[in-house]
């Protein structure tokens, strides 16, 4: 119906809008959304993940357009993004990622006040990007797992090592499509998408909201854009904690 794709489209908008300026929380947000409308656990994330195909594409390009990504950061973290989100996406047919979900919330959660932390006090130079391969296999792993973490695993850990909010974010992003298009592979060989509407309406709204996210975090300042990516994890991690426990 009309009505049911133009709230599927709001959705979309309003989840890459937040995951476009921020650089996490595409997943969480849609998915959220999209249960408290009724539709089932399985028929949101299938739907999710193909969208996410998509919206992450046109983000990713955005970012690089605005000049919001770090080329070799970019290069450091996708290789190991694909391998780990593969992995993850075989190992969710044997470990249900809700047994995984509170141990992730609470490291995301220490990260959370850990951004908070740096954003109140003087900046300080970032340390040296030692650990960027186990970061993106990490990062791909749990957001196959666990239905999105890719974003607050990944940029949430850069952030808090004091790199540049809006060139993590950008980074995280263009590497993100990579990952999801490998994850989505291989879903797709075990979830049958049946709810085209969803992924249409998620598609539209995020392409649209994808260049002005970019416009967003360019124009934010580092302090004030580390301050929101600090608030948004720890909501997000409570909250998980909170169903989960």
């Amino acid at each position: 119906m009309p009505e049911d794709f133009l709230l599927y489209l709001l959705v979309g908008f309003a989840a890459q809008l937040i995951d476009g300026a921020l650089g996490m929380a595409y997943g969480v947000s849609s998915t959220t959304f999209l249960l408290s409308t009724g539709i089932g656990p399985a028929a949101a994330s299938a739907s999710v993940h193909m969208a996410e195909v998509f919206t992450t594409l046109v983000s990713g390009l955005s970012h690089l357009k605005f000049g919001n990504v770090d080329r070799a950061l970019f290069r450091r973290l996708v290789i190991p993004g694909v391998i780990g989100g593969i992995l993850g996406a075989y190992t969710l047919s044997e470990l249900p990622g809700d047994k995984i979900k509170p141990f992730v919330s609470v490291y995301l959660m220490l990260m959370g006040l850990r951004i908070l932390w740096k954003a109140l006090r003087k900046p300080g130079p970032a340390s040296p990007l030692q650990r960027v391969v186990p970061l993106g296999v990490l990062g791909g792993f749990f957001d196959a797992i666990g239905g999105g973490g890719w974003g607050p695993i990944v940029t949430t850990t850069l952030v808090a090592n004091g790199h540049n909010p809006r060139i993590s974010i950008g980074s995280v992003n263009l590497a993100e499509f990579f990952v999801t298009f490998a994850e989505s592979a291989i879903f797709l060989l075990t979830i049958r998408l049946t709810n085209l509407s969803i992924i249409v309406g998620l598609i539209a709204g995020g392409v649209a909201a994808a260049p002005l996210a970019a416009v967003v975090c360019r124009r934010l300042s580092p302090r004030k854009l580390m301050a929101a990516v600090g608030l948004l994890i720890i909501f997000l991690s409570v909250r998980t904690l909170v169903q989960t426990l």
